[in-house]
This record gives structure tokens, C-alpha cells and sequence, in this order.
């Protein structure tokens, strides 16, 4: 083993949550932090450039390309689910919509036994992270480092779309992140000028010249080193050689939810019935370790377009190529500055709803799989998620080798809730493709397609396509109760010198996209950290 250094703290993950993190941690200068990655640096063209979430879907350096086991409700089929392996983790690889859910989510987790949590308790870190295009206003900064925009260039069948919704009595919502997040509009992306914001590029990229932070890439980390109770450091893989580094303060666990379970396992921490069982000495029992497990399922539904006006054109000829790159090149706009998707709809479907339960993502782009070839025809895709499901799952060690991926098993569709909202989303996805505004524009429906009609059928789509939208969260739960993982400061229950900051932590799904909410935890728990100091 390489001999061992030691800082102050030690940031495991540099994703979403970890570069935000390291960069507030070391910002006063009176901290050393170590921030471990996995990955390489972000230096490949595909992850700033918008389009180039296509490139890094099935990335074998750049995502961790993990697979769930298989699902007994969907199949038995095995689905993908990317994870980001590089400076700014999921945040380079992600779709870039910046959604935040809404109100009810964080009052809700407040009410779980957080206190701090709740939605005027949160919004103050959203709006220390963000600097958003549109300026200040009570919902929004525009001086912080995580850049939001609007979408330059309205597009017609995105236009069509905000009038087929409001012909159905759901209302036009110029942001999502205001006060209302019902509504048809145009997202906002994490881009600045064309080019994506990771938290990579919004926070370590000013603070790598700072003395006090080292950034170490290619360190795969194996476990935790623990002395009792207390965590005195971690081990990593560099080079093929074993380094041992010690936290004199803290370490924090940033590997989201698949990998910070996975190493609280390793380590010796979790259900001590499952650690026995792959020969690892327990150290300390926390059963909730890896439990709860919640993710959005998509369900694509895809439509042929009359008029040659979508990114399927685009990508399909020279000439079309051309034009779209040199959009970019000169004014920073077009479908490279933009990725997949357009807008987004929230509303409500299941009756005696009271606020959305299910959030649409409009793409003016059809392929098989997300990420895939776009098809040879002009085509659009209505990808319809349920906001809050019922459905949870586990995720847990196979082996005690490190480089091993866990077992995923999220349980889509095994609560009856969501086979029926999977359904009700659905139709309300085909009453809209009919609405007398989009009509024209939409001609045969390519998936589920026309013979699919019956409840059962539209419930067996939604089990032979239904995918990830790539929101995993919920498997180191904040809480009070003896099932969650760490208590309202993040800190491992039982544990000392140990916390764990990113989407693992949220005891119930946000209504929406995670990267911003994941950001808000990372820059709360800075906060928190430094005051325990």
C-alpha cells in the first residue's frame, strides 16, 4: 500500500453533489479537502457540447453503464441505467433540464422528521447555486455559479404542443421553478452560451488553482478504514497501486445512489445479516443501508411528424448536419445547443389530485432508446414519467470486491398506484397528440401504436418499454426513525466522522429532475459542515 496523507476532509465522488462540496469546503482556505473521482477529467468535446448526451449514453469510459436485475413487473428485462464516471459525474451526462419539484416535496420531507428540509428552509441554497439568465427575482439569483438558460429559438411543434395543452385546459407556465409548477412551457437547461454547465465546470473549475484542494482522478475508492464507530479515512485504486488516505475532520460520501450504498457495505456498514453473507466484518448494523430505492420510470411514446422540422432531419442529411453545426458554431444555438429535449408539461391525471403527478418531456427526436440512432423519419417523443411513485427497490452488494456493480433492483410498477397513473399518463399523452392544434403535425403513432388501446395493453407497453429516466435517490434516507441511514445534518447514524450529501439522502422522490435538488443538498450540507467546524 502507498503510504497515506492526510486532509482535513475527504470528498468521495465528484458528481452532482461532490464538486459543489469540495469547491465550498475549501473556499475560506482554512480547510484541506481531497476530492476522489473514479472517472478521468471531463475533457472530452461530447460532454460540453449539449447534443453530445447521445455520445456519452453508452460511453465506456465516461459512464458507469450499470444494469438493473430483472425486473419481475417489466418483464423480467434487465434495464440500463448510465451513471456519469468523470469530473462532474451524472451532471456531464445528464438530459440538463433544471427542475427543482415542487413546495409540497420538501415540506414533506420536514415532515419525515428532518427539520431544515422544508421548502422555505431549501430555497435559499437553490438560489445560492444558480445564475440564471433571466436575473433576480424571489425565485431565482443570477450570480450564482451553476449557469441556467432559457432555450434561444421557440420551436414549432413545441409551439404546437403549449397550444394542444392549453386547448386541453393546462396552462401555459413561463417557469417551472417559480411559484407553480403546473403547467406546458419551455425548459430551462444548465447551459451557459451553448455550452453545458456540469457542476464540474461550474464549481471546480474556479477553485482547482486553490492550495488547499487536491483533485485526484482514476481513484477508484474500495472502502472506508474505520477505528470503532469513527471513520478515519478511505482506500482508493490509483495506477493499480493501493493508497490509504486519512480524514482528519471528515469524510464525505458523494457517490450517489447506487455507489454510496454500495460503499457503506464494503466497509462494514448496513444490514449485518447481508454483510456476513459476502464475509465483510461488520462494524456497525444500519439495515436502511441500500433500502428505498425510487427512480422515475419513462415511458416513451413516439410520434411520425408531417413536416421535416425535427432533430431527426437535422442529423439525417450532410447538409442538415452542416447547418446545425454551423448554428452553434456562429450564435451558439440550434439542437446542438440544446440536447434532447424542448419542454416539459406538469399536470394532473389521477382523480382528486391536488397538485402534478406526472411531468412530460418533449423531444423533438425519436429513437428506439434514449440515446440510440435517431430513426430515418421526422419524429418526436412524448417521454411521460410519474412524479412520485409508490414503488421502491433496493440496491445491495453481490460481492465484497469493489469492482463489482451492486444489485439494482428498483420494483418498477410493483405498487398498484402506479400501474394505474402508468395508464392514465398515457392516454392523456394520446388525447394530446389529437388536440386540433397538433393534429396536423402528428401523424402515425409509432409507439404504443394505434392497435394498442385497452387498459391492460397500454399497462403491458409500459412493462415491455418502460425505462429509467435516470433519477435514482433515496438509498441513505435522511431521517429520525430507526430505518434511515442519516439523520438532518447528514451525518450516518451511529457514526462518527462520516456523512453522506447527495440524491442517496432524499427520504422521499423529488417532483421532477434531480441534478438541481441534489446541487441545493450539497450546498445546504457545506454550510452545515462548516458551522459544525
Amino acid at each position: 500500500m502507498v503510504p497515506h496523507d492526510t486532509h482535513d476532509f475527504v470528498v468521495v465522488g465528484a458528481g452532482s453533489a461532490g464538486a459543489v462540496l469540495a469547491a465550498r469546503l475549501s473556499e475560506n482556505g482554512r480547510y484541506s479537502v481531497l476530492l476522489l473521482e473514479a472517472g478521468p477529467k471531463d475533457r472530452s468535446p461530447w460532454i460540453h457540447l449539449p447534443m453530445g448526451y447521445g455520445k456519452t449514453m453508452f460511453h465506456p469510459v465516461l459512464n458507469w453503464r450499470f444494469l438493473t436485475e430483472p425486473e419481475s413487473e417489466m418483464g423480467n428485462r434487465r434495464i440500463y441505467w448510465p451513471r456519469g464516471r468523470c469530473l462532474g459525474g451524472s451532471s456531464a451526462i445528464n438530459g440538463l433540464i433544471y427542475i427543482r419539484g415542487q413546495s409540497e416535496d420538501y415540506d414533506h420531507w420536514a415532515q419525515l422528521g428532518n427539520p431544515g428540509w422544508s421548502w422555505k428552509e431549501v430555497l435559499p441554497y437553490f438560489m445560492k447555486a444558480e445564475g440564471n439568465a433571466r436575473g433576480d427575482d424571489a425565485y431565482h439569483n443570477s450570480r450564482g455559479p451553476l449557469k441556467v438558460s432559457d432555450i434561444a429559438d421557440p420551436h414549432l411543434l413545441m409551439e404546437a404542443i403549449i397550444q394542444a395543452s392549453e386547448f386541453m385546459g393546462v396552462p401555459y407556465n413561463g417557469d417551472f421553478n417559480g411559484k407553480c409548477q403546473e403547467g406546458v412551457g419551455y425548459y430551462q437547461l444548465t447551459t451557459h452560451r451553448g455550452i453545458r454547465c456540469s457542476s464540474a465546470s461550474a464549481y471546480l473549475r474556479p477553485a482547482r488553482s486553490r492550495p488547499n484542494l487536491r483533485i485526484r482522478e482514476k481513484a477508484h475508492v474500495t472502502r472506508l478504514t474505520i477505528s470503532g464507530t469513527h471513520i478515519t479515512g478511505v482506500e482508493y485504486q490509483q495506477g493499480g497501486d493501493l493508497h490509504h488516505v486519512c480524514a482528519a475532520k471528515e469524510v464525505l460520501l458523494c457517490a450517489g445512489a447506487i455507489q454510496s450504498p454500495q460503499l457503506l457495505e464494503l466497509s462494514g456498514v448496513g444490514n449485518a445479516a447481508h454483510l456476513a453473507a459476502h464475509g465483510i466484518r461488520v462494524f456497525h448494523h444500519l439495515p436502511g443501508v441500500g433500502e428505498n430505492l425510487q427512480d422515475h420510470l419513462q415511458l416513451r411514446m413516439m410520434f411520425e411528424v408531417s413536416r421535416p422540422v425535427t432533430t431527426n432531419d437535422d442529423l439525417r442529411t450532410w447538409f442538415g448536419r452542416t447547418r446545425i453545426g454551423l448554428k452553434w458554431l456562429l450564435a451558439r444555438k440550434g439542437p446542438l445547443a440544446i440536447g434532447i429535449n424542448q419542454g416539459g408539461l406538469f399536470t394532473r391525471v389521477m382523480p382528486g389530485a391536488t397538485r402534478p403527478d406526472i411531468q412530460f418531456h418533449f423531444g423533438t427526436i425519436s429513437a428506439d432508446a434514449a440515446g440510440d440512432k435517431p430513426h430515418p423519419w421526422s419524429g418526436c417523443t412524448f417521454s411521460v414519467c410519474q412524479l412520485r411513485p409508490e414503488s421502491s427497490g433496493s440496491v445491495h452488494i453481490k460481492t465484497a470486491d469493489a469492482r463489482v456493480p451492486p444489485s439494482i433492483r428498483p420494483n418498477y410498477l410493483s405498487a398498484e398506484a402506479d400501474r394505474a397513473v402508468a395508464v392514465r399518463a398515457l392516454r392523456f399523452g394520446r388525447m394530446l397528440a389529437a388536440a386540433p392544434p397538433l393534429r396536423p403535425l402528428l401523424m402515425d403513432e409509432y409507439r404504443p401504436g394505434a392497435t394498442v388501446r385497452a387498459d391492460d395493453e397500454l399497462l403491458q407497453f409500459a412493462r415491455d418499454h418502460g425505462a429509467s429516466i435516470f433519477h435514482p435517490v433515496g438509498t441513505c434516507r435522511m431521517g429520525s426513525d430507526p430505518g434511515a441511514v442519516v439523520d438532518a445534518r447528514l451525518r450516518v447514524r451511529g457514526m462518527s466522522g462520516l456523512r453522506v450529501v447527495d440524491a442517496s439522502i432524499m427520504p422521499k422522490l423529488v417532483s421532477g429532475n434531480t441534478h438541481a435538488p441534489t446541487v441545493m443538498i450539497a450546498e445546504k450540507a457545506a454550510e452545515m459542515i462548516l458551522a459544525d467546524q
